[in-house]
Parts: C-alpha cells; structure tokens; sequence
C-alpha cells in the first residue's frame, strides 16, 4: 500500500488489488479502489466493506477505550480514511441523513477533527437546515479561524434572519479570508483543479472552501446577490436597496 499511495492510475490499482490478495483487511485498499471507480454504488460497496474490515483490525476496544483521540493512535487512521470517504459517497448518492450521521461519529471519536470534516459538516448542516446541531457544531470549533466556518456561519444567520443580522457576520467572514466572495461570485474564474495545500487566509483556502460550497450558496435564495452588493456597495448604502435580498424568514 506505501508503494499504492505513490503511485498513478493503473499501476496503483494494481498495487491495491495485489494487498488486498495478501490480506483481506486491508482497508487502504478498499478506499484506493474506490477512488478509481466511477461508480458511485460501487464506490460505496468498495468503501462499506473497508469501513467494516476497518472494525475487525481495531476490535471493540478503542471504540469503548480511545473515544476522543481516535486519530492519535495510527492504527485507526485507515478506518477514518474509509468512513470519511464512505460519507462523502454517501452524500453524493442523495444518502444525506447516513452521511451526516457518519461525519457526526467522526467527530465524536476524534473531536481534534485531524480531518477537517468539522467544514464539510457545517456545510451539509446548513443544506439540510439543522439549524440547532449547526451551532453546536460552530460552538465546539468556536476558536476555529477558517474561512469556511466563517462563511457558513455568515451564509446560515442571512438564511435564517436576512441581511441585517448576517451583515456582521459577513465582515468577520471576509476578514478571514477576503478572497471567497470574488469566486463565489464569479468575479473572479476557479482554477482547474482544487489545491492539495491551503493556508488560512490565502487564495488556495478560498479556492478549496468554494468547490465545495459553490452549491450551497447557489441554493440559498439572494445569497448571491448579497455577496455581490456588499462587496461594492459603499459603507452608509441604504438599507432599503438591500430589501429585495432578504430570504424569507423561518
């Protein structure tokens, strides 16, 4: 599998598919093999067996034992591997209620989240209005300076409670990282591939957080609009230009 990971295309399938023969268990296999099919069922069948080859290596005990620092200990990072990929699977397959409740689990197990799906939780939270698991989860990572909290937090207040109270929001969102709004407004073009590395507050963290929740802000009615009006509008604009952007609220 070390030799897998370095390798491309082919020639890392084959390495998977050659581990697997020498040990049935091995759950860096199932997700390499996943990752190269491009069948969403079979990406899932391939991940499911990974996640459950994953708990006969570990055994009960760290699940009953090491609750709260699961990534700490090596042994268990194939598995959170897996079950990350089986939720993010899961959620392109329409399966939204599994995948958040796999993401949920993560996090439980490993709150440190080494895997940063605490954004992709806050994003899928919001998709499906959760209103009250959303701000525990903006609670347990209040300390968090990412953009991607950042906006979410931003984008859920308007969804909620409209432009005035997300306005603050907002600005706390842009002085994270200023370079969002330009890409999710299509002010400025998204390159062709997401980067692998991201820094607070550089163009690469506002390159990833839109690929991701692109759609999000899309689905959110003036959302948009809002992004693009407060990234122009002068500082007094009056209140009553804004009106017509103000979701409904529930």
């Amino acid at each position: 599998m070390y030799e897998a990971f370095q390798a491309r295309s082919a020639r890392r399938v084959a390495l998977a598919r050659q581990a697997l023969m020498l040990w049935r268990d091995c759950v860096d296999a199932h997700v390499v093999l996943a990752e190269d099919t491009s069948s969403l069922e079979e990406a899932r069948e391939l991940l499911e067996r990974g996640v459950a080859a994953g708990e006969r290596v570990l055994g009960q005990k760290p699940f009953d034992e090491d609750v709260g620092y699961f990534w700490s200990i090596h042994e268990t990072r194939p598995y959170m591997r897996a079950r990350a990929a089986l939720a993010g699977t899961l959620w392109a397959l329409n399966r939204r209620e599994e995948a958040v409740a796999h993401q949920r689990d993560l996090l439980r197990l490993n709150p440190n989240d080494d895997q940063g799906l605490r954004y992709r939780q806050a994003e899928w939270l919001l998709w499906l209005q959760r209103y009250d698991e959303l701000n525990e989860l903006f609670a347990a990572y209040d300390s968090d300076n990412s953009a991607a909290l950042a906006y979410t937090k931003a984008l859920a207040i308007f969804r909620r409670h409209g432009f005035e109270n997300a306005k603050s929001f907002l600005d706390e969102a842009r002085a994270a990282n200023p370079h969002v709004i330009a890409y999710l407004t299509g002010r400025k073009e998204m390159p062709a591939e997401v980067p692998a590395h991201v820094a607070f507050g550089d163009e690469d963290e506002a390159v990833e957080y839109v690929a991701r929740a692109a759609a999000l802000w899309a689905r959110v009615p003036g959302a948009l609009e809002w992004l693009e009006f407060s990234s122009t509008a002068p500082r007094r604009s009056p209140v009553s230009r804004l009106r017509g952007l103000a979701p409904r609220r529930r």
